[in-house]
């Protein structure tokens, strides 16, 4: 596995690539709150047999870190950067592999570039209003009661330390097979400067997907995707609900429950990379 940088709109965007780019390429897209890193064990496994890219967003791992001042951390935004990330790279068609905001930003490109996208790999990220987990939800109450006092308070423990690791270890089947290194990473880049104006920022705009869930919706209807849905049961943002609701329009999707949570690549890492390499043969 290479680690790269490359400037894109002026920004320098870090990213792992991994395999020949012979092979089939999967675009893998991150979730909150990591970075590219969550997706190190899985390209390992993968990177025999097809080529892997996994940028890290704006604000996000080891990319650059303008200021909210200088760059509005919009899931909107986040998109077009990351399409330009796909032009400058050349990536003609490819697989995406989608966590948790990865989502969002995979959506819209898959939405607005039906002809590059060979299929959908999902793992714990929404496209229906049914898969709202308890802290979804809370999240949700949070913004309907206007009590912005609360949803930031709950935004600080997710990013604390003692937040970050119930993300990854109270939602685990087994805690003992989660790498503390994984957490620890994630502590450690939520601690640089700007980094919590940025994720407040983004945490605050994931309302503006929810509008939008109809016209990914009608996306999947009229283009029918292969889709594999790979799901950690014990997540909190994301219910089992929205794992099952893909095969509503989606005629051609498989679907797989892992007694894991919103991490579940920490450890079904070699079982999702098996149904990922029978999905795509």
């Amino acid at each position: 596995m290479k680690s790269k940088t490359i400037k894109i709109n002026n920004h320098s965007i870090f990213y792992r690539e991994a395999g020949s780019p012979e092979n089939e390429t999967i675009l893998l897209l991150h979730g909150f709150p990591s970075s590219s890193h969550m997706y190190r064990e899985i390209i390992n496994e993968l990177s025999d047999n097809y080529h892997l890219i996994a940028p890290d967003y704006l604000g996000f791992g080891l990319s650059d870190m303008p200021e909210v001042s200088e760059f509005d951390y919009t899931f909107e935004n986040t998109t077009l950067l990351i399409s330009n990330f796909i032009k400058v790279l050349k990536l003609e068609s490819f697989y995406l592999l989608m966590q948790d905001y990865g989502g969002p930003v995979g959506f819209r490109i898959a939405t607005a570039n039906p002809n590059s996208i060979k299929g959908l790999i999902i793992q714990n990220a929404n496209a229906y209003m049914e898969g709202m987990g308890e802290w979804g939800m809370k999240i949700g109450t949070f913004k309907k009661n206007n009590d912005m006092q609360g949803l930031l308070a709950f935004k600080d423990y997710l990013l604390s330390l003692e937040g970050l690791k119930d993300q990854y270890l109270n939602e685990a089947s087994d805690s003992d097979k989660i790498d503390a290194s994984s957490y620890l990473t994630d502590y450690a880049f939520l601690n640089r400067p700007n980094a919590r104006e940025i994720q407040t920022a983004l945490f605050s705009d994931y309302g503006s997907n929810f509008p939008i869930y109809p016209e990914w919706q009608e996306y999947f209807r009229n283009h029918q995707p292969k889709t594999l849905v790979l799901w950690g049961k014990n997540d909190r943002y994301f219910s089992p609900e929205g794992a099952k609701a893909y095969s509503k329009d989606l005629k051609n999707s498989e679907t797989h429950f892992f007694e894991g949570g919103h991490f579940m690549l920490e450890e079904y890492a070699e079982e999702a990379a098996k149904l990922i390499t029978n999905f795509i043969k």
